[in-house]
This record gives structure tokens, sequence and C-alpha cells, in this order.
């Protein structure tokens, strides 16, 4: 899930400093687009933490162990839009790719690491 912060140093002091969360990425996938995504305590699911004009998008991430396959099975559906021709593969992060669902909200699946 994307949590839009004015501020990726400040709310990453807040989320690891305050509330116990552990870094699970902190990247810079291209200049001037940084991705940092924090774990809470006890928990898997990850908060990616984006200020609100970057080019990341800021949608609702969600996991898949195979982003390649979920990337074709949704190019056929009615109403699905597509933001990325393919799977994206950065350095440092997992594949990935953006969309919209049928309801126009963003969604983006990224590949589980084996054994996650």
């Amino acid at each position: 899930m994307t949590v839009p912060v004015a501020d990726q140093d400040a709310a990453l002091a807040f989320y690891t400093g305050v509330l116990g969360c552990e870094v699970r990425y902190d990247v810079e996938v291209w200049p001037g687009a940084r991705m940092i995504e924090v774990v809470p305590p006890g928990s898997a699911v990850g908060l990616v933490l984006l200020p609100p004009d970057s080019p990341l998008p800021v949608a609702v991430r969600l996991g898949t162990p195979d982003a390649d396959a979920a990337h074709a099975r949704l190019r056929d559906v009615e109403g699905v839009v597509l933001h990325n021709d393919e799977v994206l593969r950065w350095e440092g992060v997992p594949p990935m790719f953006h969309f919209s669902d049928p309801q126009g909200n963003g969604l983006v699946y990224l590949e589980d690491a084996p054994g996650d």
C-alpha cells in the first residue's frame, strides 16, 4: 500500500524509529524516483512511502508469485488499463507493473521473492 508523504526521509525516520517498521527497500529506481518500503512489526504487508508528485504510481501494491503471468492474464480483461507494456525490472526491487482496475483504481503487482 502506498502512503503519500511530503518528506521521505522524515517519514522513514518516523516509520522506523517511532513505529518500529523495518526497511524492505530503499532504492532509487531511476534518478529522482526513490522507492521506500517499510514493514510494520509482525506484518508481511509493506507500506511504500512516496511523495504525491512521485513518478512512481501512488497505488495499492499487491504481491504475485509470477509478475509475467499476472501481466499476461490482465492484458485481456475488459476494463483493465495496463500502464506498462511489459513487466518492469529494476535493480534492487522486485519485478512489477502498474495497472488500473475497471473502476479506475491504481494498482501495482510486485513479484514475491521466493519463500515470501
